[in-house]
């Protein structure tokens, strides 16, 4: 990548982002942090307003814009993949929302590159998918945007069920299945699990507050120290 490309995708990085860590960025652009450190003295001596917060990352000037730009293929590609994925394997809203980005997109191309859109030949057939596996995705995903906890009944992998009271922190997908990382009320620590084992979900109406100790981040730091074989 040329060093201009580059010098402007860590600004359309850095636009669509609140917080930017420069280890983010190399891993992204492939670079060494020096390099990114470098470039982001730049871009601010060229009057691009970074603002950098010790120790937490870089973000721009909320009042700083570009003028619009135009999507290439490969990102075309990339988006209408993931929504594509999306709508095989979200819940139904997300699937509706996932169309109706890809709608948008349309919109904002010029007539003669919409026909990317039907170019991208990535697909994710939906015939082979069990409904349970996303049966529960929209009423945890919104959980996780409201911080309201959850009761669940679970299946663990010896079917045994069991009663919690959880706090969802984020979901992941792995390709034919989801986990979801939570701070479990009973067993005071945090766990995971896979909402297709859910058999029973209510939202409990309580809101909790992101605690030292209980966010996704310590979560992350703690799966992180353990051992690969764990």
């Amino acid at each position: 990548m040329r060093r201009a490309d580059r010098l402007f995708q860590i600004v359309q990085y850095l636009r669509g982002r609140r917080l930017t860590t420069a280890a983010q960025l190399g891993a992204w652009l492939h670079v060494s942090e020096r390099t990114i450190y470098r470039d982001i003295r730049d871009l601010s001596l060229s009057g691009v307003p970074v603002l950098s917060e010790a120790g937490v990352g870089y973000r721009l000037n909320p009042h700083f814009d570009l003028p619009p730009i135009m999507f290439t293929f490969d990102e075309v590609e990339a988006l209408v993949a993931g929504a594509r994925v999306m709508e095989a394997w979200g819940g139904a809203d997300l699937a509706d929302s996932a169309r109706s980005a890809i709608s948008k997109i349309a919109q904002v191309l010029p007539a003669a590159r919409r026909e990317d859109i039907e170019r991208a030949r990535l697909y994710a057939p939906a015939f082979h998918v069990r409904s349970e596996v996303f049966a529960f995705i929209d009423p945890i995903r919104l959980a996780i945007q409201h911080r309201t906890k959850l009761k669940i009944a679970y299946e663990d992998q010896g079917s045994k069920i069991s009663s919690r009271m959880i706090r969802p922190l984020g979901l992941y997908f792995w390709g034919e299945k989801w986990t979801l990382a939570a701070y479990c009320e009973l067993r005071k620590d945090f766990r995971t699990f896979r909402p297709d084992r859910i058999r029973l979900l209510e939202n409990s109406r309580q809101t909790f507050d992101e605690e030292p100790g209980k966010t996704l981040q310590d979560y992350l730091k703690k799966v992180s120290r353990r051992p690969e074989n764990e």
